[in-house]
């Protein structure tokens, strides 16, 4: 299928914790530069930018991003929100609108965290304005615990140990703390001002010193700060274009966005990978690189545990838990770690990348790699 859609180009920022070293770089600036990089690299006028974005100002972030980063006025530009999922669902949106012959297509996600505008109600009556944190994932209360909540419910529910969910972060803190060392972000990452590596991994993390950490959600509950991913800034974007270009990168076999109960949003990858999987006729065992959004350790050792995936496989170069989770950069952060592993490094032929978001949604992709 020549109009089939081939990822030929993945760049990210470094990801840096919320309130340091990108702490004055406001989401369409840390996208720019990614835009710009990979529009130089393709000889043709982009057909469309599709940026995630869970809490920027508004005012459609990837229409910004676009024209700071000297793209013809004529680019159309859309914004992406389903929370977590964001960047991953902006690709699956890119990869729909090569299929239907325009390209090249620049998608992705970014998030700063530090910039994130206050965000208030507003007053009834007499009473003041409210401050909130994040808008509601759903109707009622019932059905929108705090993500941390829900991670330890879920935990709670899949029978998932204090002591696997330590062991996970420390090996994703050593993973990507080894592959910070030895330069294999390097290819990947385009430099924010001073920055130049991501800010969060530490080698010095053991499960040891996790075990000592209180819990952080519920009394005499299992996840921790320590087993819980950051909150981060950064940027992740992606070009796409059809097969038919003959340029080489990953082809999007499969791609599915689901929902699940809202009350455990962490399980939402689960049927998301299923679907996908089914529609690239495909089994997990054909798998090679496995990237999963580690936004905390005992929500996706419960969703490994209901894929029968082996935890050590995924995330095999450091995951979120090490790395940062810059909520809508992530998914598209995964989709650049694939590229990284499959077309830079020739590290195997099939990828999957997957993502649970807030409000009970799941966004997967499987992808093959071609030599144009």
């Amino acid at each position: 299928m020549t109009d089939q859609p081939v990822i030929v180009g993945a760049y990210r920022t470094p990801i840096g914790t919320a309130g340091r070293a990108l702490a004055t770089v406001d989401a369409p600036s840390l996208a720019a530069p990614l835009l710009r990089h990979l529009a130089a690299g393709i000889d043709r006028e982009v057909a469309e930018v599709v940026l995630g974005n869970c809490m920027g100002p508004g005012g459609n972030v990837a229409r910004v991003a676009t024209l700071a980063a000297g793209l013809d006025d004529a680019v159309p530009a859309l914004s992406v929100d389903r929370q977590c999922a964001s960047g991953l669902a902006a690709i699956e949106v890119g990869a729909r609108l090569v299929t239907d012959g325009h390209w090249p297509v620049l998608a992705g996600g970014v998030e700063s965290a530090s910039t994130a505008p206050w965000r208030y109600w507003p007053p009834v009556g007499e009473n003041a304005p409210v401050r909130y944190q994040r808008a509601p994932f759903a109707p009622r209360a019932d059905l929108d615990p705090d993500m941390g909540v829900a991670a330890d419910l879920l935990a709670e529910q899949h029978g998932v140990s204090r002591q696997r969910q330590d062991e996970l972060a420390a090996r994703s803190h050593q993973r990507a703390w080894r592959s910070q060392r030895d330069g294999v972000f390097a290819e990947e990452i385009i430099a924010v001002g001073d920055l130049c590596v991501d800010q969060r991994p530490r080698p010095s993390m053991t499960a040891a010193r996790l075990s000592r950490l209180p819990a952080a959600f519920r009394e005499n509950g299992t996840v921790t700060a320590g087993n819980s991913c950051g909150i981060n800034d950064g940027a992740a974007v992606v070009a796409l274009a059809p097969e038919a270009s003959g340029l080489p990168g990953m082809r999007v076999l499969g791609a599915a966005s689901v929902g699940v109960d809202p009350r455990r949003p962490g399980i939402g990858l689960v049927p998301a990978v299923e679907l996908a999987l089914r529609r690239a006729r495909l089994a997990m065992a054909d798998i090679d690189v496995l990237e999963v959004n580690e936004a905390f350790a005992g929500q996706v050792l419960a969703c490994y545990d209901a894929l029968e995936v082996p935890e050590e496989f995924a995330c095999a170069e450091g995951g979120a838990l090490a790395l940062g989770h810059p909520w809508g950069a992530s998914g598209a952060v995964l989709m650049v770690r694939l590229f990284s592993q499959l077309v830079r490094s020739d590290s195997g032929r099939y990828g999957l990348a997957a993502v649970a978001a807030g409000g009970g949604q799941g966004t997967a992709i499987v992808l093959e790699r071609v030599n144009g």
